[in-house]
């Protein structure tokens, strides 16, 4: 879109969509394969020069001296680096003020809120995010946009706040898959595009989460079958081994458990400036036994390790990406029940768009690669999305 148009609409909406914690109007772009993309920075990943509040206001003087990994690479790659956007409270919960840009009504999703709504709203064309349990997925799902979540350990996490190491995920939103791509070659170092085959072999898993998805949400996905079916893919039902049952309450407990290993001491140094949401996760966290924790570990690396049956006979599965449309009001950012498993998996996942209802909000659902196989991931999912393309601003 080019900085003067990302500008233009920022000033034109950014007072009622809130997804910048932070703008340099100053950036300029360089030279590379992204010269020119208006990027977007989770306000938990360091740029240079800038705040990392990590959306608190325990951390409101916290400039970073350098760019996390992350940054560095993109911005070497030319992208412009306009600011930093919104995020929930330590990338977990309790939410900034960011609104949906679909509707202003309702939450934009989280943690990744900002960057999401910023991406949908035209406001960048590109946005780094985080994903520890369903926060790139989820927002891009009620915001209408792309999101991209690599397989686990395939982006670099230097100057990323650390939440869950054995969950803890960079990804992408963008405004189109190319941008996406593009912005994964850079972050991985892996540039070939294998194509993807004439007729995909789908895999509909409904997943243990399936009967806490709306009736909408289960008709956007039966009817998204019903339409690639026609565009001539395979279109197989997908069971998941008996063990996956256990691997969203596993995510859980790693992820509360993880999160007061590593950010323990944020919830001691700054108990009267979190919130009350965060002192429960941490809290929550401590009071798990170390047995409880060795076995959720212990599951999620047998599910790992039936990943190649998983996706026997299948190029991707199909899933839903979210319970359902965006909830309304902003004093929550919805569930991450249709991530959890697939972060706890380390398994690449697309999000897009598929319906939208006449309030403005969108229905979205998610394609799931092999782990490590990003690049053909993001390849089929061209031929998906190809089917689903997001409504214009």
């Amino acid at each position: 879109m080019g900085l003067a148009k990302c500008l233009a609409r920022i000033e034109a909406r950014d007072a009622a969509v809130r997804g910048w914690a932070y703008i340099d109007k100053a950036a300029a772009a360089g030279k590379g394969p992204l010269a020119g993309l208006v990027l977007g920075v989770k306000d938990v990943i360091d740029v240079a020069g800038m705040p990392t509040t990590h959306g608190s206001p325990a951390f409101l003087d916290n400039i970073a001296a350098t760019d996390a990994d992350c940054v560095a690479r993109l911005r070497a790659a030319g992208a412009i680096v306009l600011g930093k956007t919104v995020t929930a409270e330590f990338a977990t919960y309790h939410p900034g003020p960011t609104a949906n840009p679909r509707n202003l009504a309702h939450t934009p999703g989280g943690s990744s809120s900002g960057s999401a709504a910023v991406v949908a709203d035209g406001q960048a064309d590109l946005a780094l995010g985080t994903q520890t349990a369903g926060s790139v997925i989820r927002p891009a799902s009620f915001c209408g946009t792309f999101g991209f979540n690599p397989s686990f350990g395939r982006y670099p996490l230097g100057g990323v706040l650390e939440t869950a190491p054995s969950l803890d995920t960079l990804g992408l939103f963008g405004r189109d898959l190319a941008v996406i791509a593009a912005a994964d070659a850079v972050l991985s170092g892996e540039d070939t595009v294998p194509p993807a085959p004439a007729s995909l072999r789908v895999g509909l898993c409904r997943s243990p989460a399936w009967e806490d998805a709306s009736a909408e949400m289960q008709a956007a996905f039966v009817a998204f079958a019903d339409k690639l079916r026609a565009a001539g893919h395979v279109i197989v039902t997908r069971d998941l081994p008996p063990m996956f049952d256990g691997l969203i309450a596993a995510q859980i407990l790693i992820h509360r458990r993880e999160a007061a290993m590593v950010m323990g001491h944020i919830r001691q140094e700054h108990a009267a400036q979190v919130s009350p949401a965060f002192i429960a996760m941490i809290d929550a966290g401590a009071a798990e036994s170390e047995a409880d924790y060795q076995a959720a570990l212990a599951l999620q690396r047998q599910c790992k390790a039936l990943a190649t049956e998983v996706f026997e006979g299948v190029d991707v599965l199909l899933v839903s990406g979210a319970t359902g449309v965006a909830p309304l009001g902003h004093a929550a950012t919805g569930d991450p029940l249709f991530q959890r498993l697939w972060t706890a998996l380390g398994a690449p996942c697309f999000g897009f768009p598929v319906a939208w209802q006449d309030d403005g909000l969108p229905l979205g659902l998610q394609v799931i690669g092999a782990p490590g196989l990003d690049r053909q991931l993001i390849s089929n999912a061209g031929a998906i999305a190809a089917l689903a393309m997001p409504r214009e601003n």
